[in-house]
């Protein structure tokens, strides 16, 4: 059983940086490919991104460009650094872990509780 804990969350300006951390336990991290998802009220969960345990991404188009993920398979931690935040891309933030050798946008297994991000114009 994979545990997640996000953390990073917060407020921010548009046009601003953030950085989520998600820290896994309970499993052996470096199997695992990392999604990050993101939801607002009342829409569907939109997948932001993934990386493989390879290192391999993958960006939803609304947010190629600005977002990265990383993994730091040493502290069995995935990245989702966020840059030129737009208010549009305020939403409780999601991660992952799915056991794949690719970086899927759907089917994961375990989910962390979320974190909050919020961006004002």
């Amino acid at each position: 059983q994979v545990q997640l804990v996000e953390s990073g969350g917060g407020l921010v300006q548009a046009g601003g940086s953030l950085r989520l951390s998600c820290a896994a336990s309970g499993g052996t991290f470096s199997r695992y490919a990392m999604g990050w998802f993101r939801q607002t009220p009342g829409k569907e969960r939109e997948f932001v991104g993934a990386i493989s345990r390879s290192g391999s991404t993958g960006y939803a188009d609304s947010v190629k460009g600005r977002f990265t993920i990383s993994r730091d398979n040493a502290k069995n931690t995935v990245y989702l650094q966020m840059n030129s935040l737009k208010p549009e891309d305020a939403a409780v933030y999601y991660c992952a872990a799915k056991e794949t050798m690719f970086f899927p946008k759907t089917g994961y297994d375990y989910w962390g509780q979320g974190t909050h991000v919020t961006v004002s114009s």
